[in-house]
């Protein structure tokens, strides 16, 4: 007898809508969450300027026209302490915080070839089983931390944004250093300096970062949202990015100068991502065009920033405008234009140790009260090598994917049979709106699982083949791209992780855009799931409560 038909791991934004779609069905489920309540990344990233790069109303849940008609978001651009009461409030409302477990980590997911099910191993001793296991683990879920020498002697307060103190931290008074400028450091940065004695930044490498544009939402602009929600997700659907935002349509070269600068100047005052996806398709494929439009770009960080040789220092060099995601900032240039706040350059003078009173570079020493560490994260992959996964004959999971992942539309892995992924590698929720890829990402799991249960099938695993086409084309979606050689999490880059170094493309997304995913999947589903072999009826077992339980 199995303890659960389902095992959803990660109580995050993904896994709360799996859990409500596998509830809604009557089949027995739960969710393991390793941290201590749910929200994933709304639970744990707690830093001071923590929130939606989305417009919020295009980031919640689209499942439910009560839950639609009921919440009014406060900002266009929704933070941390609002976003983690949203989930919370969904959560509750409906009856779904029964079905998870918190402090529940994952160490182990072992499929049994015999008793075709998966057995998890809990880090509170206990040992669960499950005819199915449905990773949401999350993208940004397993924090990179430098590796520098001497961390643990520092005698100030240290950690990463990702473990950020519930409590909060006071800086008033402090000398605090924040290790990094990526799309963390850059929310975070400007808050610090408003109230800390004395804020160090130390960059490696700058990053493009735009004007976020956040303001709040009246009540009458919120009842206009929800009398046009259906519109706004219908737009979603169809533009590239699941965003409001769609492209321009006009060619580059075809439109003057005039017209392009003019059309820039009104993106880069507009709320939002518009600056980057209502932008020319050509900034992401032709070099020229990028370059023009990142030297447009590097203009108005010059005219942001007071000093000049401050503002080269935070414009990139290895990369154009566009070809990572655009980190969205309030006053994160202006921060650099306060007497408190300094920029260290440390691709000129590294970081050589964590000392006891601060940091040293090869330049000089620096004391500080706190450290921080916005050094970004494992991504994508990351969560899923944390967990021993070993699928038919003992495979590992992460040893199948140390030189980057092979997946079947980033939903499933061969050799790893009845192992969902909503979010996987290789998916298209990694480059997009990410809720509007996750309810896509569980809609197809779950209607996997509806086909499974009404044709009296046990196990599902797609063929290798399959798995290799789909690999090839998310590789010839890198092809088309700038963004092939951008060091970045979009292409498995991260120097704090051994093995993701620079000098190897790691395929971990989907770039054909959420319209033609979202047709493949379509297609996948419609032909009977073509690529997919789908078990026999005789491996079907109950789970311990068969009045709750279906077989699927």
């Amino acid at each position: 007898m199995l303890d659960y038909e389902v095992i959803v791991i990660g109580a995050g934004v993904a896994g709360i809508y799996q859990i409500k779609r596998l509830v809604d069905l009557g089949i027995r489920a739960t969710v393991l969450e390793a941290a201590g309540g749910l929200g994933g990344t709304w639970y744990n990233n707690r830093y001071p300027g923590a929130r939606f790069d989305s417009e919020s109303y295009t980031y919640g849940y689209s499942f439910s026209r009560e839950l639609l008609d009921e919440w009014h978001w406060k900002e266009r651009f929704s933070g941390q302490p609002e976003n983690l009461r949203y989930l919370n409030h969904v959560a509750d409302k409906f009856d779904l915080r029964r079905h998870m477990q918190f402090n529940c980590r994952v160490d182990a997911a072992h499929w049994d070839e015999a008793g075709n099910f998966w057995r998890l191993t809990v880090s509170d001793g206990r040992t669960l089983t499950a005819r199915f296991v449905i990773m949401t683990l999350g993208l940004l879920s397993i924090p990179a931390r430098p590796r520098y020498p001497g961390m643990e002697q520092f005698k100030g307060r240290s950690f990463h944004t990702f473990d950020w103190p519930h409590e909060g931290v006071p800086f008033a008074g402090k000398k605090v250093a924040v290790i990094g400028t990526g799309a963390t450091a850059i929310q975070a940065i400007p808050v610090i300096a408003e109230t800390a004695a004395e804020l160090t930044v130390f960059q490696r490498r700058p990053n493009w970062a735009a004007p976020l544009n956040n303001g709040p939402i009246s009540e009458e602009e919120m009842a206009d949202i929800r009398r046009r929600y259906d519109e706004i997700f219908a737009t979603c659907a169809r533009t590239p990015g699941g965003f409001e935002h769609e492209p321009d349509r006009r060619g580059f070269w075809e439109v003057s100068r005039e017209e392009r600068l003019r059309l820039w100047d009104r993106l880069y005052d507009e709320p939002g991502f518009g600056i980057w996806l209502r932008n020319f398709r050509e900034i992401f494929t032709d070099e020229k065009a990028n370059a023009e439009f990142s030297e447009y770009i590097a203009g108005r960080i010059r005219r942001r920033v007071k000093d000049p040789a401050t503002a080269e220092k935070l414009i990139p060099r290895d990369h154009g405008f566009g070809v990572q995601r655009v980190p969205l900032e309030t006053n994160y240039y202006e921060a650099y234009n306060r007497d408190n706040v300094h920029l260290v350059d440390v691709s000129a003078t590294p970081i050589v140790r964590v000392t006891e009173t601060g940091l040293a570079t090869t330049e000089r020493d620096y004391d500080f009260d706190i450290i921080v560490y916005a050094t970004g994260f494992d991504a994508i992959t990351g969560a899923y090598d944390h967990i021993d996964i070993r699928g038919t004959g003992g495979e590992r999971l992460a040893e199948l994917w140390k030189d980057g992942p092979s997946t079947f539309l980033g939903l499933m892995v061969a050799g790893f049979p009845n192992m969902l992924m909503p979010t996987g590698p290789q998916s298209g929720s990694a480059s997009v709106n990410f809720p509007r890829g996750i309810e896509l990402g569980v809609n197809w799991c779950t209607d996997l699982l509806i086909h499974m249960r009404e044709h009296g099938q046990a196990r599902c695993e797609p063929t290798l083949a399959a798995q290799a086409r789909w690999t090839k084309h998310v590789q010839d979606m890198y092809a088309m791209l700038l963004l092939r050689k951008a060091k970045g999490w979009f292409t498995g880059y991260n120097s704090n992780v051994p093995g993701h170094e620079e000098g190897h493309v790691r395929y971990v997304v989907y770039n054909g855009g959420q319209p033609k995913y979202t047709s493949i999947l379509n297609q996948v589903a419609m032909s009977g799931y073509e690529g997919i072999v789908l078990g026999p009826p005789s491996a079907v077992t109950q789970a311990r409560d068969p009045d709750r339980a279906h077989a699927v």
